[in-house]
């Protein structure tokens, strides 16, 4: 069960933040849109060195980012280590890609809410 805002939320929300209107758009969790935002901060982040920084762990660190690689708000490449083995390092998505991703996806809202203005009444 997930408590993601929505757009009501953001109908509803005077002076929104852009970390709300992130959450409420994409339909993702605070703490998921925090996540974000620190990897935009700290692009090649592990799991690891997220968890620190956001005080988090590190198994709920892990699903915001696979929640924000399915909105298509981060993306991760295998780093082979020396001494054997690998880590994944994370990096969000560009800030101007991830608002225009915002505006599209507003944009394809309003345009449903005026369709649906527009079609009231004439249904028979």
């Amino acid at each position: 069960m997930s408590d993601a805002p929505d757009m009501g939320d953001l109908v509803e929300t005077e002076n929104p933040s852009f970390q709300h209107v992130l959450a409420c758009v994409f339909g993702i969790q605070a703490h998921e849109s925090r996540t974000y935002l620190t990897l935009l901060d700290s692009p090649g982040s592990t799991v690891a060195e997220l968890a620190d920084e956001l005080d988090r762990d590190r198994s709920n660190v892990n699903r915001s980012l696979t929640t924000l690689m399915e909105k298509g708000l981060a993306d991760r490449e295998r780093r082979l280590l020396d001494p054997g083995g690998y880590v994944y390092q994370y990096t969000a998505t560009d800030l101007p890609e991830a608002k225009r991703m915002l505006h599209e996806a507003l944009d394809e809202w309003v345009e449903q809410v005026h369709a649906s203005i527009d079609a009231y009444g004439t249904e028979e």
